[in-house]
């Protein structure tokens, strides 16, 4: 069986809408009385009884950029980098503080290399989004060169730069505040899920209006 493109482009878009929207609404809904909050992170979800779903849908991406081809190498590099960042992100967890949180079931100890992998495969696979939104999807297919871009194929090349941009910033954002003085100050307002969160939401818009879920040419 042959999947479109397309279809993949679609795929990976949705999962990336949907995931902090089902990390969150499952977690409130099965987690019991004292889930009824937000968790700080997306990746403190990994130890909530939602964490079978964030590396479920993580691992879904990445089977997804593996398998994804675009027009030329840099395409297929690009998005299988995507998709190994990833798997770093989910079978590298986060440490997390003692919590007293009601909502987490699982425990680990810590370990600064896992840590580490962890918050790195974060920075890259969005890193490398915002490339492939900025860079290569902004890019005219080689059979159409000769023609004039359409006026959704501009619309289109703003959504995906606003879409990269978003995501880099976000980025910083959170990176500022894994410094301590920054990150203690700010830790009340949950900036890291909410920056999370549009980064997530920037990557898949930019990947449905790939697949011509928005603004697609007649």
């Amino acid at each position: 069986m042959v999947i479109s493109f397309m279809i993949i482009r679609r795929a990976v878009g949705i999962l990336g809408v949907a995931l902090p929207v089902l990390l969150a609404l499952g977690t409130m809904l099965i987690g019991g009385r004292g889930c009824r909050c937000i968790e700080p992170s997306i990746s403190n979800y990994y130890y909530t009884i939602m964490g079978n779903v964030l590396v479920g849908v993580l691992c879904a991406v990445s089977l997804f950029l593996f398998t994804y081809r675009g027009f030329d190498k840099k395409d297929n590099i690009s998005s299988s980098f995507a998709g190994l960042f990833a798997l770093g992100i989910a079978f590298f967890p986060m440490n997390i503080e003692s919590s007293k949180d009601d909502c987490d079931i699982l425990t680990r100890c810590d370990n600064t290399w896992r840590n580490g992998v962890h918050y790195g495969s974060a920075a890259l696979f969005f890193i490398t989004l915002a490339y492939i939104s900025y860079c290569l999807f902004t890019k005219t297919h080689h059979a159409d060169k000769n023609q004039p871009m359409t006026a959704n194929k501009k619309k289109r090349n703003i959504i995906y730069r606003v879409c990269a941009i978003i995501m880099i910033a976000s980025i910083a954002v959170i990176g500022s505040l894994l410094i301590p003085e920054v990150g203690k100050k700010l830790s009340p307002y949950k900036l890291t899920i909410i920056f999370e969160t549009i980064a997530l939401w920037a990557f898949g818009l930019s990947w449905l209006t790939k697949g011509e879920f928005l603004l697609k040419d007649r």
